[in-house]
Order: structure tokens, then sequence, then C-alpha cells
């Protein structure tokens, strides 16, 4: 069996914008031929795109970095550079795109179609922007700017409607198996399922859901025993569990005790979801013994308000009635946990060093580049009040103002940074 992959970090790279062209071309009566330096083209933006027909992120195994095509350079006669190749990864539906360093959540891909990760840079301005009637022959043009990087997690979901729980060899395999066309590997020893297995149920016309079996908890999940922690994340997306319980006690095991086990297992890992609807069931009812241990279950679903049932999945016995009541609380229950982006781009905490600036001056034409700078426009939201208000400070910080004063700038002079420019006003 393939090793299931549900996390992967990997690192993105948009492409890099072309640089704008300085060219010329040949007219009677227009100064040195007249500019004629076309843009560069945009770089390839990196594009994520759920496809439901996958249910593993093993193709991030091995390949971890992904980069998007660069924009080509402008030409002569005003042609603008060609735009670089956008990239599209595709990944499952219901997998969690998240911030490596933070954390967060830029974004869930359980809502499917497609999302820009990373946008490719601008391409650079041609020379032909930069004739002016005092200004016939710009011999200078813009570089293009980088593409956005990013490191981020992918972090798999399953999207199911209800989650099988329960230690492992409680039955889970042997009832998704029952109730779908899902053939899960079952044998008569713990940790069968190493991986979550999907099936739909059909219940009649119009009516169905998808049922996981998760792999089998231990005590001790929650804080990293055993197969169920790198798996409890499956469950999250459940509207409803179904939590198996061995009724005939195979292997000396307690029925009432292994329910208390998973339970506690639930409750440490996430309150909301302990608290999510569930269903009990007694499996391999045909195999009790001791039917004080079965009333026993009963007993304690109904203290705790859930469905009780039994059944046994490998006899086919009860299977009808445990989907019906499934089916019937999921008509009354809210649509799969889409959850929310919490990421806020954050501006760079670059080292701004006025010092290393290029500046060159072509008449009332300032032109400032810089790496540093560069990164800086490459990140900034300047549709964003507070963002614009951060820019203005680093550029300050920098010393850029001073360094500009010294070399004789003067009030209407027009300042370029890259793909920026602006009339500067003492």
């Amino acid at each position: 069996m393939s090793q299931f992959i549900d996390v992967a970090r990997i690192s993105v790279r948009a492409g890099r914008g072309g640089n704008g062209a300085v060219a010329f071309h040949r007219e009677k009566y227009v100064a040195a031929g007249g500019p004629d330096g076309g843009d560069g083209g945009r770089g390839g933006d990196v594009i994520l795109q759920a496809d439901p027909r996958l249910s593993t992120l093993m193709d991030f195994r091995y390949k971890r970095k992904y980069t998007a095509e660069d924009g080509q350079p402008g030409r002569g006669k005003r042609c603008t550079g060609k735009d670089g190749a956008s990239l599209v990864i595709r990944v499952p539906s219901g997998t969690l795109v998240r911030d490596a360093e933070t954390r967060e959540i830029i974004r869930d891909m359980a809502e499917g179609g497609t999302f820009v990760l990373a946008k490719g840079g601008r391409g650079g301005w041609g020379n032909q922007h930069f004739a002016t009637p005092t200004r016939q022959v710009p011999n200078f043009a813009k570089s293009g700017l980088p593409g956005e990087a990013k490191d981020v997690l992918l972090e798999l979901k399953l999207l199911a409607d209800v989650g099988l729980v329960g230690f492992p060899n409680a039955g889970k395999s042997t009832l998704l198996a029952a109730v779908t066309q899902a053939r899960p590997k079952i044998a008569g020893y713990p940790f069968t399922t190493l991986s979550p297995n999907l099936g739909v149920v059909f219940v009649e016309e119009g009516v169905s859901f998808v049922m996981a079996d998760i792999p089998g908890l231990i005590e001790g999940a929650a804080e990293g025993a055993g197969l169920g922690h790198d798996f409890l994340r499956h469950i999250d997306r459940c509207r409803l569990l179904v939590q198996m319980v061995d009724a005939a006690g195979t292997d000396a095991r307690d029925p009432v005790e292994d329910f208390h086990a998973i339970d506690d297992e639930l409750r440490q890992y996430n309150e909301a979801l302990w608290q999510r609807p569930r269903i009990l069931a007694a499996n391999k009812i045909d195999a009790v013994e001791d039917e004080l241990a079965v009333e026993a279950l009963r007993a304690l679903a109904e203290e705790r308000g859930y469905p009780f049932f039994t059944l046994s999945a490998a006899g086919r016995v009860g299977l009808r009635e445990l989907i019906y009541a499934i089916a019937e609380q999921l008509s009354q229950l809210p649509p799969i946990t889409v959850y929310e982006p919490e990421y806020v781009p954050r501006p760079p905490e670059v080292d701004a060093d006025g010092s290393k600036l290029q500046i060159r001056r072509e008449d009332d034409l300032w032109l400032v580049e810089g790496p540093w700078l560069e990164r800086l426009i490459a990140d900034i939201n300047f549709s964003d009040y507070e963002s614009r208000n951060y820019f203005d400070r680093k550029l300050r910080e920098s010393g850029l103002f001073e360094r500009l004063e010294e070399m004789g700038i003067k009030d209407g002079d027009t300042v370029s940074l890259y793909d920026m420019e602006f009339e500067y006003q003492k």
C-alpha cells in the first residue's frame, strides 16, 4: 500500500517581471529616431487548483520547490515582452494552506476552484514611457519586479460528512466496506488501517453522504502517541461522528472503558470536536457473551443523549437502521466546515540602507533602485493606508530623501521607484 501523506511543506516562487527595453526607431525629424522600447512581460503566477480526484499529498513528498516562468524582456517597436506562464499546482479538495512560519490559514481548498498563492512580478517600463519635451532621448528603462515567494504548509483534511472513530479493530473498516463501494484493507489484528478511507453511502434516490474510516485511536493520541494523532485532523470537517465500540470485548477489552478512552482523546484534541453530534454504535453484537456490557453502553448513550445502535458489520446486521439514522441527522446539520483565512500579508522587515541605493538623474527625473527597495515594493499593498504609511516610514529611515536633497533634487521633480512615480515635495 502506498504511504499516505497528509502534511507537506513546499516553497513557491512566482515569476519575475521582464525588464523594459531601451530602443529607438528611425524616423525623419524625430530626435535619435524616437524612443520605442517596449515593456517587460509579467511574471507567471503560482496557482493552486483543487482536484477532487486526488486523495493524498504524495506528489509533494519528493518535489518541494515550485517556480513559475519569468516574463520576457520588452523589445523595440514598442513590443511588450511575453508574459511568463503561470504554474498550476493540483492539490486534493480539502487541503488547508498555511503560512509555514506562523501557521495561519491562507486558504481552504475545500471551497474548490483555484487560488493565486503567489503573484508574478510586474514587467519594467520601456524607455517609451520616459519621453518628454525636455527629455527626448531617454536612454534608460526600468527593471522588472520579482514575483512573490512563500513557504507554505499543505495540510489535508478529508471532506467527509461522517467520521468513524474508535479503537483499532473496532470494525470501522468492515462497516465502511459493508455500506459503500470502498475496499479498505481488513484483517483481524490492530492497526490494519494506516490511512483514512472514504466511501459514499447511497441511502435512497437523492440521499447520500460521504463516510470516512479514520485510523484507530489509542490512549495518548492527542499528545502524539500511536497512529491516531496524525489523523485526528481528518475528523475536523465531519458533521457527525459515529463512535464504534467492540461490544464483544475482544482481547479482554472493556467496552465502557474503551468508550471513555476515545471520548477523552477527542476532548483533549479539540473541545468543539468533542461536542459534535455523535452516534454510539455497539459492534460485533453477534459475538457478545455478556449482555451487561451492551446495557452499560446503552445507559451511557442515554446519559449523554447519543442515539444508540447495536450491529454486526461483518454479519451485516443492523446496518440499515444505522444508515437511515445517520442520513436523518445529517439532514438537520450544517454543511461541512470551511475554514476562514487568518493570514494577513505583513510588510517585509528589510534592512533599509540608503547608502546602497543606486540613484540616477535624467534631467528632472530621478531613478532609484536597490535590492531591499525592490523587495519592499513587491510586498507592499499600496491600496492600504497603513501599508503606504509603512512604506513612507521605511524610505525616510533609509536616508533616501536626505541623499536626494544632497544631490540637488528640487520641488516638482519626479522620483521613479521601479513601477512607481511620485512628485517630490520637501
